[in-house]
């Protein structure tokens, strides 16, 4: 179980847009759009999320569970290799973001 906070943050290290992590997971846009708008955790149909969360673990993102070790306890998400800031497929997210 992730939170929508987890999945953008997720993308937010991976320098990823939305429908750049909709292709990598193999699910729609708005799919995407739906789940990070949940409240808390997020919902939807388990196999959607379940591709969402092996895309980002893919992609080089640890998500860390609700009791799962951490340093300072509580949810979060880490870069599993920390290194230089990545940037996969388009930012028009971001782009759009920064300029509002």
């Amino acid at each position: 179980m992730i939170t929508s906070f987890q999945m953008r943050a997720a993308r937010a290290l991976l320098g990823i847009d939305q429908r750049t992590l909709a292709e990598l997971a193999g699910v729609s846009l708005p799919t995407i759009q739906r789940m990070e708008a949940s409240t808390g955790n997020v919902r939807g149909v388990v196999d959607s999320l379940t591709k969402v969360v092996d895309a980002l673990n893919r992609a080089g993102v640890d998500l860390i569970g609700e009791h799962s070790r951490s340093e300072n306890g509580g949810r979060g998400v880490r870069l599993k290799d920390p290194g230089p800031p990545r940037r996969m497929g388009r930012q028009t997210d971001i782009a759009r973001d920064d300029a509002s």
